[in-house]
């Protein structure tokens, strides 16, 4: 059986109908991935004048208008799709923070080799309101989702975690030790995704590599001047890892206040 390499792209847009004026397929015609998972579309598929006829398109919407959201384009059509957590998380997930389900944060893909997750990882917010949620409830259920589906075959977890895991993720650490993003709490929660064996591609790759950050805050000319955060992931089982050939950061792709992120392997 022969193998080919599989490039897979994910892309928190910051809304698809913004990004859609700024060159959105240009960027998709150059890049040309095989997979495309978006964050933040802010859009339901009939809001989005939107022409890619060689992928087959899967929306998760946030039931309200303009808000969250999540896509995934494939070359490949999927064995399945499952949409947000399974329905044990599902009433977990409701009775501590209303319903996080409706956000349209995670969607699953099944494919011959692997499970593909798309996710937007919902933020502490800017005064950590959502902190408790994000350390006692959505990270412990959406890693002991990705372990139920990998008891079936590898996955690939792909999108925005909202979290910069360690000092070197992030420009500025001693200034945001307390800032949603880069909290304790949130930091040993991406830990817990990395010792349960979930390996982060690009530092596996790259561990050493400096100022490679994939968001920038729209003040004070962040971007320009790469004061950045790395909260954006390609995480693989174990199992994928010898198959990875690279992973990356396009910082030049602009549109969205986040930077496309990346993987080609051989599957």
């Amino acid at each position: 059986m022969s193998k080919k390499t599989t490039k897979i792209i994910s892309w928190n847009v910051n809304g698809i109908r913004a990004v859609l004026k700024k060159g959105f397929l240009d960027f998709v015609e150059e890049h040309d991935p095989d997979i495309l998972c978006l964050q933040e579309t802010k859009a339901h598929r009939g809001q989005v004048e939107l022409d890619l006829p060689q992928y087959e398109e899967y929306w998760n919407s946030a039931e309200r208008k303009g808000y969250a959201g999540t896509a995934i384009f494939t070359k490949t059509k999927p064995r399945q799709l499952l949409f947000d957590l399974d329905t044990a998380a599902n009433g977990e997930l409701k009775d501590a923070f209303g319903d996080t389900q409706s956000e349209g944060r995670v969607m699953a893909a099944e494919f011959d080799d692997f499970y593909l997750v798309n996710v937007y990882t919902p933020n502490a917010k800017r005064d950590l309101a959502r902190l408790h949620y994000r350390r006692d409830v959505w990270d412990p259920l959406f890693l002991k989702y990705l372990k139920k589906l990998e008891k079936k075959k590898p996955v690939i977890v792909c999108g925005d975690f909202n979290v910069a895991h360690k000092e070197i993720d992030i420009a500025r650490p001693k200034e945001n030790v307390k800032n949603a993003g880069f909290t304790p709490e949130e930091r040993r929660g991406f830990d817990t995704f990395v010792k349960a064996g979930f390996v982060d591609t690009f530092r596996a790759l790259y561990p050493d590599k400096t100022e490679a950050y994939s968001w920038w805050s729209h003040f004070a000319k962040a971007r320009e001047r790469n004061i950045g955060w790395r909260i954006d992931y390609v995480c693989v089982s174990q199992k994928l890892k010898p198959k990875l050939k690279d992973a990356f950061i396009l910082p030049e792709v602009m549109g969205s206040d986040h930077a496309p992120v990346g993987i080609t392997l051989t599957i």
